[in-house]
């Protein structure tokens, strides 16, 4: 029975070893649960067999030589670009985030001036204005008290010169 167990188990070996090689020469994706089921073993054999699971890890590692397929292409080297395009899109996101953030602060700004509840942007100029004005309103209503007064004395002149005019004459 156990003569039975190690011819199986030798079998099981040889099936894993030629599945794999096959799959190295035919340029095939090699991984665990792909040659176990190639050579119709569980993988829980390769568990069992460290150097059989070594050597697929090895053969995973080393580029595809089938026939007309370049080795241009590594695991490794697919490994970085893909770890490379996780950060650029990461940093991506956070600039459409950011992007994001300033188109929304802009339409509410400019929704806030459209609606009028906004400060005007030449607000410094209004103060000015509002300045100059003023003082206008002033010297205007300086030159109006002045004219009053001359109002006033070109009045009292007339009133004068009429009370003149209608007063009997003196006798001398």
């Amino acid at each position: 029975m156990t003569q039975g167990r190690r011819a199986d188990s030798a079998r099981r070996r040889q099936r894993v070893l030629k599945a794999l090689n096959d799959a190295t020469n035919e340029g095939d994706e090699i991984t665990v649960s792909g040659i176990a089921r190639r050579a119709g073993v569980d993988r829980s054999f390769f568990y069992r067999h460290r150097d059989l699971l070594e050597q697929i890890h090895a053969a995973e590692a080393q580029p595809p030589n089938a026939p007309g397929v370049s080795p241009a292409v590594s695991r490794a080297s697919l490994q970085a670009d893909l770890a490379n395009a996780q950060q650029r899109a990461v940093r991506l996101a956070a600039r459409v985030h950011q992007l994001e953030q300033r188109l929304s602060e802009a339409l509410g700004e400019q929704a806030w001036h459209e609606s009028g509840l906004g400060v005007p942007d030449d607000i410094d100029q209004l103060k000015q204005q509002v300045g100059a004005l003023e003082q206008h309103t002033i010297d205007l209503r300086l030159q109006l008290e002045e004219r009053d007064e001359d109002l006033a004395a070109a009045r009292a002149a007339n009133r004068e010169l009429m009370a003149q005019l209608n007063a009997p004459p003196i006798a001398t």
